[in-house]
């Protein structure tokens, strides 16, 4: 493939493996105007799909992204460790410059949201969904809050709406 239709590809999205070898690239790169043309090209392609990478996160191998940068958001102090697998609209997000570092191995569910100062164990797993902000031991499984009804019908075909601070209806 030329050379041009690489760099298409890569800052449309289209080849995540082209989007791991320019953010390396990056970070191993002195100088900075070639440091601010990858960041240029790095930027585009997260902004394609709604992603972010922090430039100074610290990644350890290549996460493997089966959706690719969809809605994903990782903070620039977060820290990934390898064989991580994190699904679309996860947010590692920071609190006062602290960010989760991730043990290596985990997965990461669809919509999950990790911020703060936290540590996630290697080979632990969160659900899709899960707001997590404290730490979560190696090889656990941290879930959503249980689903709950929030309205129920009558036998006389009308709504019950149940009288709860927060419950849509009441």
């Amino acid at each position: 493939m030329a050379l041009r239709g690489w760099l298409t590809d890569v800052s449309k999205g289209d080849n995540l493996g082209g989007f791991w070898r320019l953010y390396w690239l990056r970070k191993r790169s002195k100088r900075k105007y070639l440091r601010d043309v990858l960041t240029f090209l790095l930027n585009r392609s997260a902004h394609r799909h709604g992603g972010y990478v922090g430039p100074d996160a610290e990644i350890q191998g290549e996460p493997v992204l089966p959706h690719g940068l969809h809605g994903i958001y990782i903070s620039r102090y977060a820290v990934v460790g390898a064989n991580c697998r994190i699904y679309q609209n996860v947010t590692i997000g920071e609190v006062g410059r602290k960010a989760p570092t991730i043990g290596n191995g985990c997965l990461i569910g669809a919509g999950a949201v990790l911020v703060g100062d936290i540590r996630v164990g290697p080979g632990a797993r969160i659900g899709a969904g899960a707001v997590v902000a404290g730490d979560v031991p190696a090889g656990s499984t941290v879930v959503a809050e249980p689903s709950r009804i929030l309205e129920r019908e009558q036998e006389h075909g009308g709504s019950d709406v149940e009288n709860q601070p927060g419950v849509a209806g009441a």
